[in-house]
Order: structure tokens, then sequence, then C-alpha cells
């Protein structure tokens, strides 16, 4: 008897966290989970730890409850990638992104911010979606002449060039 009031418990917390106020059925966030929505054909610009990154997003609720809007502002949040000034499952979904990618991410409490509420927008043990935008890194939107050249030298080595040396493109 004992065990059945203890399924019973489990499957009504199960459905409770399964369904929303409004009836919508939502799936719990337990893990990062990283959607591409966009990529340019060629990646121009990464971000890398320690970049500084532009990014405009909007930000929801797991119930589709938007609590921010960087495009209706026309700001892009600006931050240095993998040092912490951002929740961590930022810091990891934007890693790796290029100039021009969207992408969706799906951030469970423990990697935003746990049981923190944060104002009355985002309650305490909230999973967060974002659709982010990746504007620019190091204030750059995309490749300067610098990366062209090192486009078309490839991987050779310096001291192989002398001046005047002619470069063909593969």
């Amino acid at each position: 008897m004992a065990v059945v009031k203890v399924l019973m418990l489990v499957a009504v917390v199960v459905v409770v966290g399964v369904f929303s106020v409004d009836g919508k059925v939502e799936k719990e966030v337990t893990e990062l989970g990283i959607g591409v929505k966009f990529k340019p054909e060629r990646c121009e610009l990464k971000a890398h730890k320690g970049d500084i990154v532009s990014v405009h997003y909007r930000g929801m609720l797991a119930d589709g409850t938007e609590f921010y809007d960087s495009y209706s502002k026309g700001q892009p949040l600006d931050f240095k990638l993998g040092q912490g000034s951002v929740i961590k499952g930022w810091d990891q979904g934007i890693l790796g992104m290029c100039v021009g990618e969207r992408r969706k991410l799906k951030i469970p409490a423990k990697l935003a911010y746990g049981d923190q509420s944060i104002a009355l927008s985002i309650p305490a043990g909230a999973s967060l979606i974002f659709d982010t935008e990746l504007v620019a890194v190091n204030g750059r939107t995309g490749p300067g002449p610098d990366d062209f050249v090192e486009d078309l030298i490839g991987d050779l080595p310096a001291e192989d060039l002398e001046f005047g040396d002619t470069i063909t493109p593969f």
C-alpha cells in the first residue's frame, strides 16, 4: 500500500511538472539544449573563451512567457565569454557561435539562476529559453583584411614567403 501511495505521488509530481497552468504541454529542461536555427555558409568569425561578444536575444520562461527582448531595445548584450559575467548556460551555449549564427538555448535552472528569483520576471528554479543571435566578436561583425590574407595563405609557414611572392588561392 505504501508503495502505491509513493508511486501515485510521483505520478502527480510528474504530471504537474509537465503541464503548465494554461494547459500547454511543457518539457522540463534538465540539461543544456543548443539548437542551431541558422548558421552562415562560411563561419568567418567564431566566439572563443575570453572574446567580447555582442548578442541579441529574446528570453523566455519554459511556458513561453517573454521576460526580455534586446531587439525591441535596439541594444545587444556585450560580455566577455567564459568569464562568468553571464549565466553558465550562456557561457556554454554561445561558445563556438559564428557571427550571424542564431541558436535556441534551453537552459536548466542549475545553469541559469538556480534557486534565486530575479526581480518579478524570473521565478526561483526556472528553466529558461533564449533565442540568440551573435552580432559581433571583439567589435567585429565580419572578416577583416587579415582574415582574407590568412584564407589565401592557409598553413604556409611565413618563413617560406619572400617579398614579392605571388599567392595563388586553391
